[in-house]
């Protein structure tokens, strides 16, 4: 894989890693690690930075690492490859999860509770983004990420839209919001997994994404807010209706 390519991935996964807090090296790294494969910003096939990269980023030894990427290698999600384009490599996820798996996930999830924090997480880094304003850098950020959706193909625009959504997370300033967010959108994603794709639903989504964006660059708050409201009640009337 190409330098600038891994350089890329890197970049993709700023919303997600961050540095662990010490006694829990181990645990909170294997989470976040964890939270990029479920939520798909590294696809399958794909090469996950440099062990020194990744160490660097979490803040973690070399050592402590290679036990978290034993875990992940032991879980099937990711595999070592050796040679000089080697590295740790994920591994692609079955497209089909099959009747038993879909009545597994519902089984396990409270749809009601997991919409309504999404919401309050999502309509609150939309205005937050918008009433805090953003940088030059920033907004640059924010217009990459909506454009990845527009230009994705539909194969991969689960992808490209949970890393919009994670980059508006990002950009609220808060940390704390990015991290919770990060962990509720895997559960969203594993949903959006047991219903279809959508083509009027995503032409829909997109129109709103670029209004979302639209009103964050202007700084309107309360329009920002709106829009993710509607957004995410758009996402939330599809999985009742499939799911619930």
């Amino acid at each position: 894989m190409p330098e600038d390519a891994v350089g890329a991935v890197g970049d993709r996964l700023a919303p997600v890693l961050r540095q662990v807090r010490a006694g829990n090296g181990f645990e909170e790294a294997l989470e976040q690690i964890l939270q990029v494969v479920r939520l798909g910003l590294v696809a399958g096939g794909e090469r996950l930075p440099a062990e020194r990269e990744l160490a660097e980023r979490l803040g973690i030894s070399r050592v402590t690492l290679r036990e978290v990427l034993k875990v992940l290698q032991d879980q099937g999600l990711v595999e070592s490859r050796r040679g000089r384009y080697g590295g740790t490599f994920v591994l692609p996820r079955p497209t089909d999860t099959g009747e038993e798996e879909l009545r597994r996930r519902i089984a396990e999830v409270d749809i009601e509770d997991v919409l309504r924090f999404r919401e309050v997480l999502e309509v609150g880094a939309a205005g937050l983004c918008a009433a805090h304003g953003l940088t030059r850098e920033r907004a640059g950020r924010l217009r990459e990420a909506l454009a990845g959706t527009q230009e994705a193909p539909l194969a991969d625009y689960r992808r490209a839209d949970t890393l919009f959504h994670l980059t508006v997370a990002e950009l609220s300033g808060s940390p704390t919001l990015t991290a919770q967010y990060a962990a509720v959108r895997a559960t969203v994603n594993d949903l959006l997994d047991c219903i279809p794709l959508l083509v009027r639903n995503l032409e829909h989504s997109q129109r709103q994404h670029g209004a979302l964006v639209e009103a964050v660059l202007e700084g309107d708050a309360d329009g920002a807010r709106e829009v993710m409201r509607e957004h995410c009640a758009g996402t939330a009337a599809l999985l009742r209706g499939f799911l619930a």
